[in-house]
């Protein structure tokens, strides 16, 4: 059953969004090579609790971290620790806060300085995509419709789109109805109306679309072990529009490797 969320709601939701938003911004700084990805997590738990939040993740259905990081081919639900980052990773930081008794979800996906261009084109293609999948996320639209501009956009680019893990609706619990897949056909599904409140989240594969799952029960990777490229917000359907209610802003200003402003990316030549 959709939740369909009141202006009241929606105001908490947002209040929550922008302690996630900074929480990310607080992380973004120390993003560097020999950073070990436990010290990532204790900011952000640190962060958002010093603001009256607390880490939807933690203990959620025993998962042990207030963050997700997940390092090259890992897809989503990696454990912080001590591993240390090297200047070839990528690495996605997936974040929720429950303020106020509701939640909200988002994710970014870094490149450190070393990484090469198939891979950065991997991560711009993946952001594009989410934000196609936004564009179709408004009223009188189908969910379909949001899958199937994420998954026909980034398969034209020959990666794999991957299919056990999907967005979701978000609100007094972390993960609702409606399910949000990153493939799909237009026109099919539920439809979209005012009050829907929904985490679109492309996790797209550099190579196959397949994946495994490690023997922590959480960790997903990709079975070819090639990248793997996670970007997610939050939004907030209304009759007229569509509200993305989480921020990258804070990431983007506060991350030293401004890769996104790198000059005419997606048309360079591997």
């Amino acid at each position: 059953m959709v939740h369909l969320k009141t202006e009241e709601e929606l105001n908490i939701i947002r209040e929550g969004s922008l302690i996630l938003g900074k929480a990310h911004g607080e992380v973004a700084k120390l993003i560097k090579p020999g950073v070990r990805t436990s010290t990532l997590d204790k900011v952000a738990e640190d962060f958002i609790r010093d603001n009256g939040g607390s880490p939807s993740f933690k203990n959620y259905n025993g998962f042990p971290a207030s963050l997700c990081i997940s390092v090259n081919e890992v897809v989503v639900h990696g454990f912080p620790g001590n591993y240390e980052l090297r200047e070839k990773d990528i690495i996605s930081v997936d974040c929720g806060v429950y303020y106020k008794g509701y939640h909200s979800d988002s994710a970014y996906t870094y490149p450190l300085e070393a990484v090469g261009k198939e891979t950065l084109l991997l991560l711009e293609r993946t952001y594009d995509s989410l934000h196609r999948g936004i564009d179709q996320a408004k009223a009188g639209n189908r969910i379909g419709d949001v899958a199937y501009a994420i998954q026909s956009y980034v398969e034209s680019f020959g990666y794999g789109v991957v299919r056990e893990l999907v967005g979701h609706g978000v609100g007094k619990k972390l993960h609702e109805d409606p399910e949000v897949p990153n493939y799909g056909k237009r026109g099919k599904g539920i439809k979209i109306v005012a009050g829907m409140v929904f985490a679109i989240e492309p996790m797209i594969n550099q190579g196959t679309k397949n994946v495994v799952q490690e023997r922590d029960g959480w960790t997903i990777r990709t079975s070819d072990k090639k990248p793997s490229a996670h970007f997610e917000h939050t939004v907030a359907v209304h009759e007229d529009r569509t509200e993305i209610l989480t921020t990258h802003k804070y990431i983007e200003e506060n991350y030293t490797y401004k890769w996104r402003n790198k000059s005419q990316l997606s048309k360079m030549v591997l």
